[in-house]
This record gives structure tokens, sequence and C-alpha cells, in this order.
């Protein structure tokens, strides 16, 4: 591939779709990969100018980051893009066993030969913010300090108890930290104060509270990527700011049209999430004449698995069979959340991800559907390797509900060309699960 602006690597599999929407919705064609692609898949996307690879890192230790991300990077610095971007979660949840910012900061550093990385995690568009250091982020119309988040900083696994992101990340690493921050962000002599920056610092967090200082980081990350700065970490506000700077150049159009796909007849929906968002989406969804199955978490990472999943897949069918939608689910909400119980099995939560892969994988074939969805961050990552998918390609951003677009899926049989959409537990309005059947 040739003159490629980006490639970066998801740390989650909705975070790799949330980044490949925004490039998309800015003018840049982008294809994601579910593995290392071959010459032969690679050479199916060559119009495409930014590759991303999915990964699982959010809820792998820092020994799995040191044994796959190593090889990742450098198969990514292979493909020779201006920038590569390492994307994180934009809630900035980590620690230092449970997806390590800090671990793979080190491990992007050295394969990419860098004495300075870029950090960008305030993203206004997803109503993310970072202001002197500190993440601000939206929930249900209010805005809080990512430490007061009534979800995040409860989170199952990693939840956020401090809001100054250099203070959160130099528990996971001994890298030196500096900051950008709005101050001087509303300075003329900015690109002096960046470049004293990198000069000092291994990791380099830029503030964003604003479209306006959005502008001005995208065009302080374009301007020193060939410097020897082109290795990024961040949320998909690295593209946004990119993006930016790319329009203003003619680098990239800055804008692109879909056409909505319309409904389909039955949607199939398995979802792994704890989340409070997740859980009014399904509500919703019941409500709107879509039919649920309740699954025991436990039994699908125990040895009654087998047995678990085949009566959740007869289930699912009958209601397919019957004309209707079905969402089939682990947890509504964080009063089921059993994480506590999940936890003291070794590999539970990714044998999870798989077992509602499988289950989703049966529906979708034995039914012949169209379009589905996995919600749940983590459980997406791990149930889409259970599809046999290659690589996705945007069919339709939605813009009320930014980084869970409608995706397709490429690869065999029955799986190719199935419309799929990939939720975080915090994305997206109610009426998501019925947006996405409509299709509009």
């Amino acid at each position: 591939m040739q003159n490629l602006l980006l490639s970066y690597y998801g740390d989650d599999l909705t975070g790799s779709t949330d980044v490949m929407e925004a490039l998309e919705l800015g003018g840049v064609p982008t294809v994601l990969f579910m593995r290392r692609p071959d010459e032969r898949l690679l050479a199916r996307f060559f119009h495409c100018r930014a590759v991303g690879l999915a990964g699982t890192s959010r809820s792998e230790t820092p020994q799995w980051m040191e044994q796959n991300l190593a090889p990742a990077f450098e198969w990514l610095k292979s493909l020779e893009a201006a920038i590569c971007h390492y994307k994180i979660c934009s809630t900035f949840d980590s620690s230092p066993t449970v997806g390590n910012i800090g671990r793979a900061i080190e491990i992007g550093r050295r394969i990419f030969g860098q004495s300075s990385v870029p950090m960008v995690v305030g993203a206004p568009q997803l109503k993310r913010y970072t202001a002197f250091g500190n993440l601000f982020a939206a929930f249900r119309g209010e805005y809080f300090r990512i430490d007061r988040h009534p979800v995040m900083s409860r989170h199952p696994v990693t939840p956020m108890n401090e809001a100054d992101l250099l203070v959160h990340l130099s528990r996971q690493t001994n890298l030196s930290s500096g900051l950008v921050d709005l101050a001087a962000l509303q300075t003329d002599d900015l690109a002096q104060t960046v470049d004293q920056a990198v000069q000092n610092r291994a990791v380099i967090l830029f503030d964003v509270e604003s479209r306006q200082t959005q502008r001005r980081v995208g065009e302080q990350i374009w301007r020193i990527h060939d410097q020897g700065h082109g290795f990024v970490v961040g949320s998909s506000g690295v593209e946004y700011a990119l993006l930016a700077e790319w329009a203003g150049k003619g680098i990239a159009s800055g804008q692109a049209s879909f056409a909505p796909p319309g409904p389909v007849d039955r949607l199939a929906v398995v979802s792994g999430s704890v989340s409070p968002t997740t859980e009014k989406q399904i509500r919703h969804a019941l409500a709107h004449g879509f039919d649920g199955v309740e699954m025991d978490a436990m039994q699908l990472v125990t040895e009654g698995a087998k047995e678990a999943i085949e009566r959740a897949v007869a289930s699912g069918l009958a209601s397919l069979a019957a004309g209707r939608s079905v969402i089939l689910y682990t947890a509504l909400g964080p009063q089921a959340d059993r994480s506590a119980e999940i936890d003291h099995i070794e590999g539970a939560r990714n044998r999870l991800g798989r077992a509602l892969g499988d289950i989703l994988r049966r529906l979708v074939v034995e039914k012949k559907l169209k379009r589905a969805v996995i919600a749940g961050g983590d459980t997406s990552s791990h149930a889409l390797g259970q599809l046999a998918i290659d690589a996705l390609t945007v069919r339709m951003p939605l813009p009320q509900s930014p980084g869970s677009p409608l995706c397709v899926a490429h690869g065999g049989g029955a799986i190719d060309g199935l419309e799929i959409a990939l939720k975080g537990g915090q994305v997206g309005t109610d009426a998501y699960f019925e947006t996405i059947r409509l299709g509009s």
C-alpha cells in the first residue's frame, strides 16, 4: 500500500471501529483487519489511506503486551504510514495489571525509536475533554470529572479513581511525562513550547477541550511527525485532531457521504455489557418488539458452557423463526454484574466473549441474517474472533451515536457481507438497537 496517512492498533474492537468511523467521516478510506493480513488480503484494500489492526490489549496483561504488541507494532511500522496510532479508550480506564497504557507506550517507543510520544485523549465529538491534564466525560447530559463519573469510576475491571491522566499514567510506567495545557495552546509560541516538551519528556499529553484547541493540537501532531514523532497514543481524538489539519491542507476532503442501508426484518444482538447505558438500550428494545433471552454468564464460562450455549442458540433461533429480532444478554445493568465471580476463573472473560461469538455465528449462519450487533467493548474483541471475519469497513456512521458505526464484514461463506455493529458499553442513545435494525 502506498501513501498511507495513518496506521493504527486498537486496544479493543469497539475502539478500533471508532477510529475507522472518524477517518471515514473525514474522507479517509479505511480498512480494519482482525489480524495481520497476508499480501492477497492487503491488496484487496489497496485504495485505502488508513489501515487498522484490531486488538484486545485493553483487557490484557503487561506480559501479554510484550509478547503481542511488539510484533504488531513492527508490522504497522513496516507499512510506513505518516502516523502510527496506538488507540486507547477515551475514558483512559487502565491499570498496572490490565490494559497498561504505560507499558504499551514503552513498547511503541522502543519499536519506533522515539524519544518522546505525543498523547491525545480529549475528543469533543465523543464528549470527552481534557483540561490541565484532567479528564472529563459526559453521562446522560451531565459532565463529570472521570474519577466522579457514575460509570467509569466504578468500572468492574479498571475503575478510574484518578482524573489527572499523567498521575494515573505514572502508576503504569516510570517514563517522564509532560503537559501542553490549555494556556499554552492559546499562545503564539506554541510550536516552541511543543518542541521543548518533546526534547525533555518521554510522554507529552495535549489538552483538548474544544474544536479550536483540537485543531491546534492537530497542527502540532502533524508538524512534528516527520521529526521522528510519528508514533502517537490516544483516543480517536487523535484522528479528529489530524482530520482538521488534513482538511485545511487539502490532504483529505474532510467529509464523506453514506447512503442509509435501510431496514432489515430481523436483527440478532449479543451483549456482555454491564453498563447502565446498555441496560437502557436493551430495555428500550424489549419495549419495541425485540425478544430478550437472558443468559447466565457463569454458565457460559464453566463446565456447563456447551449446554448453556445450545439453550441460548435454541431460544434465539425460535425468536428469529417467528420473524422477531432478538437480544441475548448476560446482564441488565451493573446490578447484574458477576465480575467478582468470573474473575476467580482464569481466562473466563475471554471465554465469555468467545461464547457470545459462537452464539451469534450460529444465529447468523442458520437464519442467513444480514445484520447483527455485539455490545460490550471487551466482549466484542473476543466475540468477533469466532465469526471468521478478516476485515471490516464502514457501511454507515451513526452521528447520533459516534464511535459505533454499522460495518461490513469481509470474510468467507455466510459471514461475507454481513452488516455488523460493535457497540461499547457507554455508547449510543436508548434507541440504538432499533436504529441499527432500521438502518437509518
